[in-house]
């Protein structure tokens, strides 16, 4: 894999060009920038910018006035390789807070599935889709209300997510398909979720909410999401998985493939 041909691909396809990520939502081009603009619940920011040392200040003033007048927080996603080079200082001086630092990474998704027969069928409910689970763990699709719910439950546990906020976002992206998301079930008891956002027109699907309950990590339930995941991208014909990992799933992902393509911070604004 030529990663800076990845990264480059990368930020034409899913950030230049990127498509709403439901029914209520619009990607909106306003000078050098792209932002996603979404309802209450759903995700809204700054997925794009071409700017330089003069035209920054005002494009970073510009969408702060745009978010506050329609009553929205919002996030502008920096990536270590945008310009211009001091536009973290910026937005740190226009009011925005960053969040931890994470890791853009990249896997072939051939890559990650090895050596697997061919994905015929449901994916999720095959077989080998919980190859290396803990025994008496099992992986559920998530299709309805009751799925979302269980999801909802793993993020509250794992992260202290909020669930409206999950139930809302998951509920409308599972009614335009495109999302597949996924549950670790130990008996009735969900331990472990994650979704895959579905990019039409791209090569890439990205992995995102990969949580596992205190008690059950470090037992090879991450790992088996992931590997799912892969097995239904492969099936839906893209090539390429992307995720914006953790300090925490990072060496985990390095392990199945992923290669570091950049960094990105979330700078956020209310």
């Amino acid at each position: 894999m030529d990663v800076n041909e990845v990264l480059r691909e990368f930020d034409r396809q899913l950030r230049r060009e990127a498509l709403p990520d439901g029914p209520d939502a619009e990607v909106e081009r306003a000078g050098g920038v792209v932002r996603h603009v979404g309802p209450e619940q759903g995700w809204n920011g700054v997925l794009w910018s071409d700017l330089d040392d003069g035209t920054a200040d005002a494009a970073i003033a510009e969408q702060v006035r745009f978010f506050e007048a329609i009553g929205r927080s919002f996030e502008w996603k920096l990536y270590a390789h945008d310009l211009p080079a001091d536009l973290d200082r910026r937005l740190l001086a226009a009011g925005f807070t960053p969040e931890p630092a994470e890791t853009v990474m990249v896997a072939e998704t051939a890559h990650v599935i090895g050596d697997a027969a061919p994905v015929t069928g449901d994916p999720v409910a095959d077989p080998r889709a919980g190859a290396g689970l803990p025994e008496g763990v099992r992986l559920a699709p998530v299709i309805d209300q009751s799925g979302v719910e269980l999801v909802a439950d793993v993020h509250e546990r794992a992260f202290g997510a909020t669930r409206d906020r999950i139930r809302e976002r998951l509920r409308a992206q599972l009614a335009t398909g495109t999302v597949v998301a996924v549950v670790a079930m130990a008996g009735d008891v969900p331990i472990s979720a994650a979704r895959m956002d579905l990019h039409p027109g791209t090569r890439f699907a990205s992995l995102w909410g990969g949580g596992t309950v205190p008690e059950w990590r470090g037992r090879g339930v991450y790992r088996a999401l992931v590997a799912c995941r892969a097995r239904v991208a492969a099936a839906r014909g893209y090539d390429y998985l992307q995720v914006d990992a953790s300090s925490q799933s990072r060496p985990i992902l390095a392990r199945l493939g992923f290669a570091a393509l950049t960094t990105t911070t979330p700078y956020t604004r209310p």
